[in-house]
């Protein structure tokens, strides 16, 4: 019986996961719509900023967001995943909070 519970509770996680994940998914910008970020399902995503386009990756996990972007000058951000959904970029950078749109 042991052995089906830890099944269970790995099943659970992974659809939780998957569905952090794809909950993710959508446009999100700052008030101004001056930063875009386009999340996909699968792990993709594009980041606009100020008009230049830059194609990302990005990962879910522990309330937070990983955004990789090749050639960027920050190659790697983390942003906090708030209980409305909305995303803030790491204390002291430039990044505005990032509210999903409808």
């Amino acid at each position: 019986m042991q052995g089906k519970s830890k099944l269970l509770v790995a099943g659970i996680g992974l659809v939780l996961f998957a569905g952090c994940k794809s909950g993710m998914t959508g446009t999100y910008s700052d008030a101004n719509g001056a930063v875009i970020l386009e999340l996909r399902s699968g792990g993709d995503a594009n980041f606009t900023f100020m008009g230049d386009v830059e194609n990302c990756s990005y990962k879910t996990g522990d309330r937070q967001m990983t955004l990789t972007c090749k050639g960027s000058p920050a190659p790697v951000t983390v942003f906090n995943i708030h209980d409305d959904g909305s995303l803030t970029g790491p204390p002291g950078t430039f990044m505005p909070p990032l509210r999903k749109q409808k």
